[in-house]
């Protein structure tokens, strides 16, 4: 079972944590690692590869097979890359819920759930259409307020009179 995923930048800098595992004493992680990719530590082990200017660092338990999580970890680079064009630590932090998205089609609650690329790539897609098309839905009463700012309305009238009828008009707000 994957515990925590963690992303960090060479200076040590945390830009994405999920855990899947409440922790009372964390491990401390290092980012001066070692060569070795895989770290003991209990009955977790820290796995990690470093790429460009980040740490893909995933704990995990001892049932977990180091290889299946270092193809995770290549699988999750490889899905950040295509949908952010060779990604940077800069994606990382101005697209934190997008990576967010991704890491919830690939794991949920410490297990993994999709392998595929194409397949999560999909899926984080479609949820962006909906995010869209919901933002066209709360949008609409700010862009109603900005049509009628914008219509050309005649003046209000200030007095009405018919006939014996005198109706004086208070003061209402300019739309202007």
């Amino acid at each position: 079972m994957i515990k925590a995923i963690l992303i960090f930048n060479n200076h040590g800098k945390p830009r994405l944590s999920k855990f899947y595992e409440h922790y009372v004493n964390l491990l401390r992680i290092d980012v001066s690692f070692s060569r070795n990719i895989c770290n003991e530590q209990r009955s977790s082990a820290l796995i990690y590869r470093h790429y460009a200017t980040l740490y893909f660092v995933f704990c995990v338990d001892s049932s977990e097979s180091e290889l299946g999580i270092l193809d995770l970890i290549q699988v999750l680079v490889e899905t950040l890359d295509k949908c952010f064009e060779n990604v940077c630590e800069l994606d990382l932090i101005f697209h934190v819920d997008k990576v967010h998205n991704i890491l919830a089609e690939m794991v949920m609650g410490g297990m993994v759930l999709e392998t595929n690329m194409s397949e999560i790539i999909t899926q984080v897609e479609a949820q962006g259409k909906m995010e869209k098309s919901e933002a066209g839905i709360t949008g609409a009463p700010a862009r109603a307020v900005s049509a009628v700012k914008n219509m050309n309305l005649p003046e209000m009238p200030k007095n009405i009179n018919i006939g014996d009828i005198s109706i004086k008009v208070p003061n209402l707000p300019s739309f202007k």
